[in-house]
């Protein structure tokens, strides 16, 4: 075989590989969902933390119950062994050989997960957020040390909204779909090519929840505030102010796209470049694609006292 039919041969197989790991990790998850979800559901009705927090981080510090630690131990939460009497094991984590709860079966492991938040003080606070609140959650654990990846709270928010855990928070059914864009000619796409491949979601709420590069948002109605959106969502409206950028003394004109959470940094792929045309500025174009304002401005290497002039070619990732 030549050397270059031999490269391409590898390249081929890790790519497959890939796809094969990356199909069974989600199948992973969702074998995991469905069999403790109801777990986690009674333990937000018992103890006030949210299922879909529950959920994330059972799946996250376990692997979705398939870790060795989670094997050998029943341990799906990670929690060391602190204050605690019964059996232990010893697994390599930040540092080598350190000491894990052991439990006699996965039920033991969510219960003294719950008790674990509620005895310390450090998360005392969260148990005044509202339980639907689970980003608010997730800041939360990781600012009061939880774990020490620096991206924990991002990575338990794309799970439970990868996975649509937040409608166990609630009790009711959240159906998702989310399309991408296939375009792989190069070409200027538009904001009506990005519309298309945005994908919406049924809103239990009483707007239309939909999704632009995996951020959700909403159309305000008229007699809509801020406000009234935020409390609809159930978290504060300075948060959601936060969302879209805009100052605390800023009204909510009809038909504003009001996101509901964090926009990203950057666009989803296949949306490399956008042209500006007239009517356009840096923060409707970042509120189109669903990317910070300030991120937009890095990517171009703008100052922030620049506007976006039509014909102007954006970096949009």
């Amino acid at each position: 075989m030549k050397i270059g039919s031999k490269n391409t041969f590898i390249i081929i197989f890790l790519f497959l590989s890939t796809l094969i790991y990356a199909e069974s990790q989600s199948q992973a998850y969702w074998s995991y969902i469905e069999k403790y979800h109801q777990i986690a559901e009674r333990q937000q009705s018992e103890h006030k933390i949210p299922a879909s927090i529950i959920l994330a981080q059972g799946l996250l510090e376990s692997g979705a119950g398939k870790s060795e630690l989670s094997r050998v131990s029943n341990n799906h939460f990670g929690i060391k062994c602190s204050d605690w009497e019964g059996q232990k094991v010893y697994y390599d984590d930040d540092e080598k050989g350190e000491c894990f709860r052991k439990y006699n079966n996965v039920l033991d492991s969510y219960e003294d997960h719950a008790m674990f938040l509620k005895n310390r003080k450090r998360y005392a606070s969260l148990f005044d957020l509202k339980p639907t609140d689970y980003e608010g959650w997730a800041f939360g654990l990781k600012k009061a040390g939880y774990a020490t990846d620096p991206a924990y709270a991002f990575k338990l928010i794309s799970i439970i909204e990868n996975y649509n855990l937040h409608q166990y928070d609630t009790g009711k059914y959240v159906a998702s779909t989310n399309q991408k864009s296939n375009d792989k000619s190069g070409k200027q796409n538009s904001k009506d090519d990005y519309f298309g491949a945005i994908g919406s979601i049924s809103a239990v709420q009483n707007h239309e929840v939909l999704k632009t590069n995996g951020v959700r948002f909403v159309k305000s109605l008229p007699g809509d505030t801020y406000n009234t959106i935020a409390e609809e969502f159930n978290m504060s409206e300075k948060r959601i102010r936060s969302y879209n950028e805009v100052g605390s003394t800023v009204p909510l004109e009809p038909g504003t796209r009001v996101f509901v959470s964090i926009k990203k940094r950057k666009a989803m792929k296949g949306f490399e470049n956008y042209i500006v045309k007239e009517g356009d500025s840096m923060y409707s174009i970042a509120q189109d694609f669903g990317i910070k304002t300030v991120n937009l401005y890095k990517l171009n290497k703008m100052d922030f006292s620049e506007g976006a002039k039509v014909g102007q070619v954006l970096k949009l990732r």
